[in-house]
């Protein structure tokens, strides 16, 4: 395993290298928070791909492929198309808006009154994503090194805290972008072919396994809507997401470049399901499917190749608790933190912003370790967070960009009884069930309408510096710096 250990280390060692290298870069909020806003389309692309492949993607992937054959890519195919929904008809809009986080958008359409209410519904579910994305590492590291979970965890969690905490967003892109091309070479252009010639080809593959493993909708059509509910709807709205198609150069970048990397998702979906099929083929008897990646990786790959597969699995992990621990930070400190003291730091000054924004990312950080840690159940942990996002935050957004009519109260309204009717409807039906989210959405929206239709409609000031900022006029001004490599 030296030479494994080797490419793990060199790995790592590479990513700190790229905090450091981006602190020298991120001297003002933008670029501290998104990259400067001046990301082209090879960066984006990248990137944005990086961010929505994380360790469920990957191990949790490959895990559902081991269970349900082909029909298993259905989770990280909805990731996809949510990825290409947002780029198609969102993400242009989103870019030209010039905005942080989610709760400034609903701020500038609404009139300023839901920040601090949608700002702690995001902030849970950037949480919770950190957290675990966190937990994540202790089963790779137990692969690579057989350590115990809780040092496993700090040790994969530091390094993410730290590169982090150095160059915020410029940091975490050029690890993203590492990222994306260890995951490409480790995960499609090695484990994949490999897997599929060990378990003797898609012709042995067929003649051992149930014909259900290779129906499209073997999974459950119930199954399926589920994932579109929850994930494609949640790529269209999370703080994760959205700060990524801010770093976007222009509106083109983010349509364009988002586009490319929602169609690699579905390709990574469909790999991930082929790999764990070919696991089920050659270890039939696994105790847990979420064992398959590891156990394929371990006991079939060659020295060298091990170690750069288990890259991409911790690339995987660390793209996605990266994106999730900055979303998080920013949340706290702009949409929550700033609006309870009751003043936001004035634009010229910027470096004592990004200071700010530096103690924020290692508090949360810390935090995100330490809760790791202490929880065991991270399906239930998710599952709520996304509920809450789902239900709470879909409506107002997507009402915001879509329908004129929609007022600040409709908004409100609409994230306090879709939230706290998801957590009553969890409490009744179980968290793992689908009918909370489904009950939850629908609350959500009819009470969306209702108090809508009931209020008076927005102000027409407000509205027009709506469309003013959805035209791109009117933004923040950004200093000019040197071009950025595509």
């Amino acid at each position: 395993m030296a030479v494994d250990y080797t490419v793990i280390v060199v790995y790592l060692a590479g990513m700190l290298a790229m905090g450091w290298w981006g602190m020298r870069r991120a001297r003002s909020k933008a670029e501290f928070l998104v990259a400067g806003r001046r990301l082209g389309p090879w960066m984006y692309s990248g990137t944005m791909a990086a961010i929505v492949l994380g360790g469920a993607s990957t191990i949790g992937g490959v895990g559902l492929g081991y269970q349900y054959g082909l029909s298993g890519a259905w989770m990280v195919f909805t990731i996809g198309l949510g990825l290409l929904a947002l780029s198609v008809f969102f993400s242009a809009r989103i870019a030209r808006l010039k905005v942080y986080t989610v709760s400034e958008m609903l701020d500038l359409r609404y009139g300023g009154r839901a920040g601090v209410i949608s700002g702690v519904v995001m902030w849970a579910y950037t949480l919770m994503l950190a957290v675990t994305s966190t937990i994540a590492y202790a089963t790779i590291f137990d692969v690579l090194f057989d350590l115990n979970r809780t040092i496993a965890i700090i040790i994969g969690g530091s390094i993410v805290v730290a590169y982090s905490t150095l160059g915020g967003m410029w940091s975490i892109t050029l690890t993203d972008m590492v990222q994306f091309v260890v995951k490409t070479i480790g995960v499609l252009l090695l484990l994949l072919p490999i897997a599929v010639v060990k378990a003797g080809g898609f012709g042995e593959m067929k003649a051992k396994l149930p014909t259900e493993y290779f129906d499209p909708l073997g999974i459950g059509g119930e199954t399926i809507f589920t994932y579109v509910l929850i994930y494609t709807f949640g790529m269209l709205i999370g703080q994760d997401i959205w700060q990524r198609v801010f770093t976007a150069r222009s509106d083109k970048v983010a349509r364009y470049g988002g586009t490319v990397a929602g169609t690699y998702c579905l390709v990574y979906a469909i790999a991930g399901a082929v790999i764990g099929t070919a696991a089920k083929v050659m270890y039939p008897e696994l105790p847990s499917a979420d064992a398959a990646f590891a156990t394929i990786v371990k006991d079939e790959l060659p020295m060298g190749v091990r170690g750069l597969v288990l890259a991409a699995a911790l690339a995987a992990v660390m793209s996605t608790s990266s994106g999730a621990l900055i979303a998080c930070a920013t949340v706290a400190n702009n949409d929550i933190w700033s609006r309870l003291r009751g003043a936001v730091a004035p634009q010229s000054q910027d470096h004592d912003e990004v200071k700010g924004n530096r103690v924020f990312i290692l508090v949360m950080g810390v935090g995100v370790i330490a809760i790791a840690i202490a929880l065991n159940d991270v399906v239930q942990a998710l599952t709520v967070a996304y509920n809450l996002l789902v239900a709470g935050l879909l409506v107002p957004i997507l009402g915001g960009l879509l329908w004129r009519r929609g007022t600040a109260a409709g908004a409100l309204a609409a994230v306090a009884a879709g939230g706290l009717s998801v957590i009553g409807l969890m409490w009744g039906y179980g968290i793992l069930a689908n009918e909370p989210v489904y009950y939850g959405l629908l609350i959500s929206l009819a009470v969306y309408v209702v108090v809508s239709l009931a209020t008076r409609p927005t102000d027409a000031a407000v509205l027009a510096a709506w469309r003013e900022r959805l035209a791109g006029r009117g933004t923040e001004p950004v200093a000019e710096q040197a071009p950025v490599p595509q």
